[in-house]
C-alpha cells in the first residue's frame, strides 16, 4: 500500500520525499524499526523520540512523521503534523483497515462504574447469542481469550490491532472503557462510537502525570459526547449540564431520581437470600421491563440502568436482557464469591475512601447481622488513603481485619500501623492479621450466621506485590479454599 493512502484523515505538510512510497506498518517504538515501517515521532514526559531518527533510519525506516521541524537524513520521506499522537491514532486505523467501522462500537466513560457497566453490556449481548469484544481494566477480551493491558484504554495502535482481531474473530459488537487519559493522549482519536455512555464523575486522577485539576478532568471525560453518534448521560450526576454542553450527538438520559428522563429506575428492592444477593427494580420510559441484578448495591442500579439504556437501542429481546442481568459475573466488582445461610463473602476493588464508603454503606442496605471488612492499603502511595480508609472501616464496619494489600517496597506492618492509628480513633472493633491469606481464612472460620464479609482492595487482581516482586494471589481462590476447609472440618 502507498503511504498517501493512509493520509486521507490527516492534516500535514510534506517536508521532503514522496508519498508514493510503499508502507506496511506503523511504529512508535524505535526498537521495532524496520524497512516498510512508518515511524511516528512523539514527545513524551520522559523521552522525545525525534532523537531516535538516525537510529531508526539506519534500521531501515524510510518514512517519518514528526511534530516539529528537525534535521532529517537524505533519502527519507517526512511529513509534519500538529499532533503526533493524533497522527498515530489515524494512521493506525488506516493501517488495520478501519476495523472499528465493521462492528457496533460502544464506549463507556466515567469515574466509577465503567468496568461493571461494560461487563453488563457484554453479558447481555452474549445472552442474545452475539459475539462481543471488550476492552478495559480486565484487558482485551475476545471470546475466551484475555490479553492483559497496561492501561484501561491501550495506546491507539494496540486499540486498532485489537479491533482488527475482534472483527476477524467475527465480533459484531465492541464495548470498551474509555478513560480520561485516553481522550487526553489522543488514543481514541478518529473513532466514532455508535453509542457513548457517561456513568458519573467525581474528583479523581488529578496529579502531575494525569490531570491538572478537576476542570481538565471533566473536560476530557465530556469528550465522549463529541465522538459518538448516540450519547447516554447519567441525569443524576451533579455535573451533567457541564458534561453535555458541547455534545454533538443525539442525547438521552437515565436516572433514579428524576421523572423527566428517558430511562427511569423505580421500586428498587434489595434482596438477600442464600441463592441470590442483589437487586430488583423496574425500568420505565423508552424501555419498560422489570429486572433482577445479581450484584448488590444501589450504585449497581445506576450501572444496570446505564447498560439497559444502551441495549434498548439494539433491538434485543427483553427476556434476554433480563436473563443476562440476573446471571452476571463481574470479576472483582461487588463479586459474590460465596453465599450460604452462614455468610455472604464479597470481593471488590474498592481501594480508596470514596469507593469504600460507597461499598460499605451499600452493604448496610442488606441489614447483615455483622458487616465484616477485610482490607489493607498499597505501599508507596499516599498515606492519606490509609487514614481515610481506616476511618471509613471504623465507622461503617462492625468488625475490621487489617491485613496486607500490595505493600510494594514498604513494610506491611508500617502500613497497618498507619491504618490502625486512624481506625482506633473511631472506636471500631478490629484485629490485625498481616498475612492476607490468613486474614481471609480467619474471616470465614469466625463468621457468624447472617454475616456479610467484604474483602476489598484487590478485586480482579491475581497477584500480590511485595518488595517489587509479584506473587500469584487471588482473593477469590483463597476464599473458596477457606470455605472448603471449613466445610470439611464441619462434616
Amino acid at each position: 500500500m502507498k503511504f498517501k493512502e493512509w493520509l486521507k484523515d490527516l492534516t500535514y505538510e510534506v517536508l521532503q520525499g514522496s508519498l508514493d512510497v510503499e508502507v506496511e506498518e506503523v511504529i512508535y517504538d524505535s526498537r521495532k524499526a524496520r524497512n516498510g515501517a512508518v515511524f511516528v515521532c512523539m514527545k513524551g514526559t520522559r523521552t522525545d523520540s525525534h532523537e531516535f531518527i538516525p537510529e531508526v533510519v539506519n534500521a531501515g525506516v524510510q518514512i517519518l512523521v514528526v511534530e516539529r521541524k528537525t534535521e532529517l537524513p537524505d533519502g527519507v520521506t517526512a511529513i509534519l503534523v500538529h499532533n503526533a499522537r493524533e497522527a498515530l491514532a489515524l494512521l493506525s486505523a488506516a493501517r488495520f483497515g478501519y476495523p472499528a467501522e465493521k462492528m457496533v462500537t460502544i464506549g463507556v466513560t466515567g469515574t466509577k462504574g465503567k468496568t461493571t457497566t461494560t461487563h453488563m453490556i457484554k453479558t447481555v449481548l452474549e445472552a442474545c447469542g452475539k459475539k462481543v469484544g471488550m476492552i478495559g481494566t480486565t484487558g482485551i477480551v475476545i471470546g475466551q481469550e484475555v490479553t492483559p493491558t497496561v492501561n484501561t484504554t491501550p495506546e491507539s495502535y494496540e486499540l486498532h490491532q485489537a479491533f482488527c482481531h475482534m472483527a476477524e474473530a467475527g465480533c459484531e459488537y465492541m464495548v470498551m472503557e474509555v478513560s480520561s487519559q485516553a481522550f487526553k493522549m489522543h488514543r481514541v482519536d478518529g473513532i466514532s462510537f455508535d453509542y457513548g455512555l457517561f456513568t458519573n464523575i467525581s474528583p479523581d486522577h488529578i496529579g502531575p502525570d494525569e490531570h491538572a485539576d478537576f476542570e481538565e478532568y471533566l473536560y476530557y471525560k465530556s469528550r465522549i459526547f463529541s465522538c459518538c453518534k448516540v450519547g447516554i448521560m447519567n441525569g443524576d450526576d451533579e455535573h451533567w449540564a457541564e458534561v453535555v454542553k458541547d455534545a454533538t450527538c443525539r442525547l438521552y438520559s437515565f436516572s433514579m431520581e428524576k421523572k423527566s428522563t428517558d430511562f427511569k429506575a423505580e421500586a428498587i428492592r434489595y434482596i438477600a437470600q442464600p441463592d441470590f444477593v442483589g437487586l430488583e427494580f423496574d425500568i420505565k420510559g423508552i424501555s419498560q421491563l422489570s429486572v433482577r441484578v445479581n450484584i448488590p448495591g444501589r450504585f449497581n442500579v445506576a450501572n444496570a440502568l446505564a447498560a439497559v439504556s444502551v441495549l434498548s437501542f439494539l433491538g434485543l429481546p427483553k427476556e434476554n436482557i433480563c436473563h443476562g442481568l440476573e446471571h452476571l459475573n463481574v470479576n472483582g466488582r461487588m463479586e459474590i464469591v460465596y453465599s450460604s445461610e452462614t455468610c455472604t463473602v464479597i470481593v471488590d476493588y474498592a481501594h480508596n475512601a470514596v469507593s469504600m464508603e460507597s461499598l460499605l454503606s451499600t452493604l448496610r442496605d442488606y441489614r447483615p447481622k455483622r458487616l465484616v471488612c477485610v482490607f489493607g492499603c498499597g505501599g508507596n502511595r499516599s498515606k492519606d488513603r490509609r487514614i481515610t480508609m481506616g476511618d471509613s472501616a471504623g465507622r461503617l464496619a462492625d468488625f475490621t481485619i487489617i491485613t496486607a494489600d500490595n505493600s510494594r517496597y514498604e513494610k506491611t506492618e508500617d502500613i497497618i500501623a498507619d491504618i490502625r492509628k486512624s481506625l482506633e480513633k473511631t472506636g471500631g472493633k478490629f484485629i490485625e492479621i498481616p498475612d492476607r491469606r490468613e486474614a481471609i481464612r480467619y474471616s470465614i472460620t469466625h463468621a457468624q450466621p447472617g454475616d456479610m464479609i467484604a474483602i476489598i482492595g484487590k478485586g480482579h487482581e491475581n497477584y500480590q506485590e511485595m518488595n517489587g516482586v509479584r506473587y500469584h494471589f487471588s482473593d477469590q481462590e483463597e476464599i473458596l479454599k477457606a470455605v472448603d476447609a471449613q466445610l470439611s472440618k464441619e462434616a
